[in-house]
């Protein structure tokens, strides 16, 4: 049972939901600001509330029927049936209430007893969070149903996740920083978008009206490309207004395999073509976290 639950975490996508936090903390450290128990918890917080959001794909998804034999891509835990909904219910409980402990953790590791407006704005933070990774796919009013799954991806990846655990070292906001939080927010709804890309026939088929069914799948290759293109820019933005040395480009090593990726989606004419490339993409955007941090603190 535990290699079923294992699997349907689906670590892969772990190095993906840890970038913004990799992108904040090194952004701190540049501005001479670092905490270990922060890092910890951030990260414990963060891998939690990816889990949270798994595991409750898998069962709004199964649910619903939108994981069946038609889709690409890996079984899931309650398609195949190997894990109950009663079972992945009270793994979901359990996930949410260890993510909740970590994030009520990191706060108090963050601000102590003396910033107490800050940590109720971390907590309210913490707890929408929470239900952003359950409401993605669960309920009648489940969000990834009606094309808004982007929309959440570029906040809860990039802009809450660089910015807000950057904050949580510094305890203020350089405004430049949400151009770095823009990108990584970029390149996560990239990895989203070529997820829906892949399953845009089944999808369709069981009503789940993602963007990409929404424009459909030509629209969304010309999606694909302006975020990808777009992550750059902004990150050139940010260096050329924080420019110090040119160590700061050394981010652009990740963009080999990224605008590879980008070639392979002009000439791709598969679905089931794009599974393979999920991964890539998303540690690439792990790559890019890390080089473009190490550029700044060298």
């Amino acid at each position: 049972m535990t290699k079923h639950f294992i699997n349907a975490a689906r670590l892969r996508t772990l190095p993906l939901s840890i970038s913004g936090i990799i992108m904040g903390s090194f952004l701190a450290i540049s501005n001479g600001y670092f905490d270990l128990k922060i890092l910890i918890f951030a990260l414990l917080t963060t891998i939690g509330l990816q889990i949270l959001s798994n595991f409750a794909n898998d069962y709004g998804d199964g649910l619903k029927g939108t994981d069946n034999k038609h889709r690409i891509g890996p079984k899931r835990a309650l398609q195949s049936g190997v894990i109950s909904p009663k079972q992945m219910l009270n793994a979901l409980f359990f996930t949410g209430t260890a993510t909740f402990i970590f994030a009520v953790l990191l706060i108090y590791f963050a601000f102590g007893t003396t910033n107490f407006l800050y940590s109720i704005l971390f907590l309210v933070l913490g707890i929408a969070s929470i239900i952003a990774a359950i409401k993605y796919t669960m309920g009648k009013n489940a969000y990834g149903y009606s094309g808004f799954g982007d929309i959440f991806v570029f906040i809860f990846f990039g802009l809450v996740s660089v910015c807000g655990s950057y904050f949580l070292y510094v305890k203020y906001i350089d405004y430049s920083i949400f151009l770095p939080a823009i990108t990584i927010g970029l390149l996560s709804v990239g990895v989203l978008n070529l997820n829906n890309m892949r399953d845009i026939e089944n999808d369709k088929n069981s009503n789940k009206n993602t963007l990409v069914v929404k424009i459909g799948s030509k629209k969304a290759k010309y999606y694909h490309y302006i975020l990808l293109v777009s992550s750059l820019f902004f990150t050139l933005l940010y260096i050329s207004l924080n420019y110090h040395s040119a160590k700061q480009f050394l981010f652009i090593i990740a963009y080999f395999p990224i605008f590879k990726h980008l070639l392979f989606v002009i000439k791709n004419t598969s679905l089931k073509n794009y599974d393979a490339e999920l991964k890539k993409l998303a540690l690439s955007t792990s790559l890019f976290a890390l080089l473009f941090g190490i550029g700044s603190v060298i």
